[in-house]
C-alpha cells in the first residue's frame, strides 16, 4: 500500500486532491470516557461546577471538527455541511459514550474531523469534571464508518 502523505523522497507532503471528484462524504467516529459515580451523578444531575457538561462537550466537539486542519498536520481545510455529536450515559458501566458524525461535499473525506470531534468532546468532559475525580479514562476512539470518495464505504 502506498502512503499518500510522502513524496518520492520520503518527505511529508499535503496530498494533492485537485484531480479528485467532488462527492458527498460522511464519517462517524466514537469513543468513551470511564467515570466515577460522582462524576456520572454530576453530569446527569447538572450539578458540575462548570455547568452543563454534555452541552459544553457537544459545542467543543463541533468546534474541534471545524478546526481539524489547524490541529492535524497535512489535513485539508474543509467546508463542513454538518457536524453532530451525541452522548449515551451508562450509569451501571460508569461510561459516557460519544459519537461524532461529520458530512461534507468535497474532494477528500471527513474521517479526521469526526475523530477530532469525538476526541475533543471527551476531553471537555474530563476538563469539566476533573475537580470531582481526576481518575477518568478516555479510550476506544475509533472510526465506525465512512462513506464516499475513491475508497468507497468502510464499516468497522
Amino acid at each position: 500500500m502506498e502512503l499518500t502523505h510522502f513524496d518520492e523522497n520520503g518527505k511529508a507532503v499535503m496530498v494533492d486532491v485537485s484531480g479528485k471528484n467532488v462527492t458527498r462524504r460522511t464519517a462517524r467516529a466514537a469513543g468513551k470516557i470511564r467515570v466515577s459515580s460522582g462524576v456520572m451523578n454530576a453530569v446527569l444531575g447538572g450539578s458540575a461546577e462548570k455547568g452543563d457538561v454534555l452541552g459544553a462537550a457537544r459545542i467543543a466537539g463541533i468546534m474541534a471538527a471545524k478546526k481539524t486542519s489547524e490541529l492535524i498536520p497535512l489535513c485539508h481545510l474543509l467546508p463542513l455541511d454538518s457536524v453532530r455529536i451525541s452522548f449515551e450515559c451508562d450509569k451501571e458501566a460508569g461510561t459516557i459514550s460519544a459519537e461524532c458524525t461529520v458530512s461534507n461535499t468535497g474532494k477528500t473525506g471527513v474521517e479526521m474531523e469526526a475523530l477530532t470531534g469525538v476526541s475533543v468532546s471527551l476531553l471537555t468532559i474530563y476538563d469539566m469534571c476533573k475537580a470531582i475525580d481526576k481518575r477518568m479514562e478516555i479510550g476506544d476512539i475509533r472510526l465506525i464508518e465512512k462513506h464516499g470518495g475513491k475508497s468507497g464505504d468502510f464499516y468497522a
